[in-house]
């Protein structure tokens, strides 16, 4: 790889910046980036001066309807009619959680699995199970799915126990843009020792969660940057803006945008071959509300490829999640063999991020992730979705060193010969995995695959 004197200049410069760090500061102040919120929208202007300042041209907000979520109260408590124990612990509300006040038993699931579920009768009861993928699962379990098949069960009401210790309940959407169908709360991984030895021995819960499910409009932020080809397939460049009120969001996605805008920079100073749309989006955590917006509005036969930054700028060692694109997988490992940067590159794919609206529909595309040197398990979260999630975990080194990668990738995949993907490859790489019956529990399951 041979950079010509006008990308070695801008990647030297990018090297000295501090725009990434003063975006991702900018929005971590903000007190609440939730979709739909008024930080959320605060946050959209933030992302559009960034872009305006870092040369992309025609920026502008595009407002979309969301389901709008709002937490207030939660109270939590629990007895042990036998040992005559009565305790409250700390909780809280996961959005889309629906208004819910009542006392059922609590019962242990363990992971929540559906062997799991058929095991214990969750029938009228408060389901306790664990933020962590099962060690035996090879894929994410997530969170929407482990409602989804609890609810299937008929328990009562779910609270999430989250697995990294430090006093954090974790929070996270329970459905995708749509009121659940039974109430969820997170309490901490220390909390859930406690429940665990309650519900051994036949406790029974007291919940209590307001809050609210409304209509309401959150908004992407797109630009553009490269040649005004008006017939040539653009690459899209996306990362989500938005994140949990439970913390900072500095990780998840703070670092991403900021990645993001700091690239585009970059971008804007290359000789690129084709034109490279720029994307920050609003209510990811509510269930990709805005890459959805983006692709229906979006000619999707115009897009060449998807570079999804939704985990990258956290940690140094990058995951990069190619998605069933062997292509991309290829130009990637040989990107970064060439850079000498530490990465793993995997090409299953998975739904939970902002690349499956363009995924489901055969765009190519790639995900920049990046691996917790700290975390516990392959799909451990660590600190994003608590209130831990804050910007002193971040390090403007990486936030530097991933902006300059994201750049040369871009380039590499805007003049790469990168073939669709067929549909129904995608459905049965799914299916082959296992995904699709979780897919099918959170209620995302692509309509025109049932």
């Amino acid at each position: 790889m041979n950079p010509s004197d006008a990308t070695a200049e801008a990647l030297g410069r990018a090297w000295l910046a501090d725009d990434a760090w003063d975006l991702l500061t900018r929005l971590t102040e903000l007190d609440d980036r939730l979709g739909g919120h008024p930080g959320e929208r605060r946050a959209a202007e933030y992302v559009a001066e960034a872009f305006t300042d870092a040369g992309v041209r025609e920026v502008r907000e595009d407002p979309f309807p969301v389901q709008r979520w709002t937490r207030d109260r939660v109270e939590f408590a629990v007895s042990v009619p036998d040992r005559g124990v009565e305790r409250s612990f700390e909780a809280v509300a996961l959005p889309y959680s629906p208004a819910y006040e009542g006392e059922a038993p609590l019962v242990d699931v363990g992971h929540g699995t559906p062997d799991e579920l058929d095991e214990t009768d969750v029938a009228g009861a408060v389901a306790l199970t664990r933020t962590a993928t099962p060690p035996w699962f090879d894929r994410p379990y997530h969170r929407a799915e482990k409602v989804g098949h609890a609810a299937a069960a008929g328990a009562e009401a779910f609270v999430f126990v989250n697995h990294v210790p430090g006093q954090l309940p974790p929070t996270g959407a329970l459905r995708f843009d749509a009121e659940a169908v039974i109430p969820g709360i997170g309490v901490s991984k220390e909390t859930g020792a406690w429940l665990a030895d309650y519900a051994a021995e036949g406790a029974r819960a007291r919940v209590r969660v307001d809050a609210a499910t409304e209509s309401g409009t959150s908004r992407n932020v797109v630009g553009r940057v490269g040649p005004d080809q008006e017939d040539a397939d653009a690459v899209l460049v996306i990362a989500h803006f938005d994140a949990h009120d439970a913390g900072e969001g500095a990780l998840d996605n703070g670092c991403g945008i900021a990645t993001v805008a700091a690239a585009a920079r970059v971008l804007a100073a290359m000789d690129l071959p084709r034109p490279v749309r720029v994307a920050g989006v609003g209510s990811e955590e509510l269930g990709l509300v805005g890459s959805r917006a983006l692709a229906d509005r979006t000619d999707l036969g115009g897009v060449h490829a998807v570079v999804n930054v939704d985990g990258a700028g956290r940690f140094r060692d990058l995951n990069v999640l190619a998605h069933a694109s062997e292509a991309m997988a290829d130009l990637a490992e040989a990107l970064l063999g060439d850079i000498g940067h530490p990465a793993d590159v995997s090409t299953r794919p998975h739904p939970y991020s902002d690349h499956w609206p363009f995924l489901q529909n055969g765009v190519p595309v790639v995900q920049l992730h990046s691996k917790n040197p700290d975390a516990s398990g392959t799909w451990d979260r660590g600190w994003t979705h608590t209130r831990a999630d804050t910007r002193d975990k971040a390090d403007l080194r990486t936030l530097r060193e991933h902006a300059m990668i994201l750049a040369l990738l871009v380039a590499e995949v805007a003049g790469a010969d990168l073939p669709r993907l067929d549909p129904d490859e995608i459905r049965a790489r799914l299916e082959d995995g296992g995904a699709d019956e979780g897919m099918r529990a959170a209620g995302i399951w692509p309509d025109e695959w049932s």
